[in-house]
């Protein structure tokens, strides 16, 4: 391992048979580091492997090749038992604050059940103390312990959901598209959010998203994710000012620009490459998504697929 590189992703393919000889090779042969500490985004449109990367990663898909290390130890090659005790240091927050939190469990019984399967309260009297610090670090009461989701707005449940990340002290934490159901107004908060939580915890973060603005104002670096592989790598400033992948040129002339005048003027980037999709023959592939796509280093730390570099 790497000095200070906590996470590392090597070769890494998540293939799904779809029948008829088929597969859709979702995330497909992806290489990456994220440093201790940083924050590292991935973009790409819906569809394009992000989630799946962010699962296989943590183990709750098995993947269909390469590895991943987290501080130097390969985790699928870690046993049921040792996976177990592996999860406390990593920990994911999930898209849907409305489907991802039980709608029969009490807020203390969405937060205390990590802490219960790592047996990580001595008594019912730590557990609440507990439960209690995770809700005001995340913002809520302690007296909204005994509600139940469906009494919160999206914004109160994804802080929930924050919670119980948080339970069990995980240094790494996949942040999956935590937004993109809020309202507008609630998300810039809920960002603020995991940034103070990053300063005063010192914690990890792959964050996913398909809002590239909001990527750009919390990630150290970005990759951009096409059709299961990853075609640009850079940091956050040098890949927004000087993009190089046509992707990556496509994605960003999506944002919108809050000048009318501008906005009209703009001109929007069509991706074109031929190719088809995800979906491949499970025999013979599909030739034009097999083209070297291997990331090279175009200047330092900036990285492009290569074809384009």
């Amino acid at each position: 391992m790497k000095e200070n590189h906590l996470i590392e992703v090597e070769g890494l393919k998540k293939y799904f048979n779809v029948g008829n000889g088929k597969i859709v090779k979702a995330v497909d042969d992806l290489n990456f580091y994220i440093r201790e500490g940083e924050t590292l985004g991935m973009v790409g449109e819906s569809g394009c492997g992000k989630s799946t990367a962010g699962r296989t990663i943590l183990r709750l898909y098995e993947p269909t090749a390469g590895s991943v290390r987290f501080n130097g130890t390969d985790i699928y090659k870690l046993s049921p038992s040792k996976m177990k005790a592996m999860r406390r240091d990593m920990q994911m927050i999930f898209q849907d604050p409305y489907a991802s939190l039980n709608p029969r469990f009490t807020v203390s019984d969405i937060i205390g059940e990590a802490l219960d399967i790592h047996k990580m309260a001595g008594s019912r009297k730590e557990r609440k103390k507990r439960i209690e610090e995770l809700l005001d670090m995340v913002g809520l009461n302690p007296d909204h312990a005994t509600r139940y989701p469906h009494e919160f707005s999206g914004g109160q449940r994804q802080r929930i959901g924050i919670a119980r990340a948080l339970a069990v002290n995980p240094k790494f934490i996949i942040c999956d598209e935590p937004i993109s159901a809020l309202d507008v107004s609630i998300q810039a908060q809920v960002v603020n959010l995991l940034q103070e939580l990053q300063d005063r915890l010192g914690l990890t973060y792959l964050f996913i998203a398909h809002d590239l603005s909001m990527v750009k104002h919390i990630s150290d670096r970005v990759a951009v994710m096409y059709l299961g592989k990853m075609v640009e790598l850079a940091d956050s400033e040098e890949l927004y000012a000087n993009p190089i992948h046509p992707y990556t040129k496509t994605l960003l002339s999506a944002i919108p620009i809050p000048d009318p005048e501008i906005e009209e003027n703009k001109k929007r980037l069509v991706m074109n490459d031929g190719l088809s999709g995800p979906i491949h023959s499970a025999k013979d592939g599909n030739a034009a998504a097999e083209e070297d796509t291997r990331l090279v280093e175009v200047s330092k730390g900036h990285w492009v697929a290569a074809p384009y570099a």
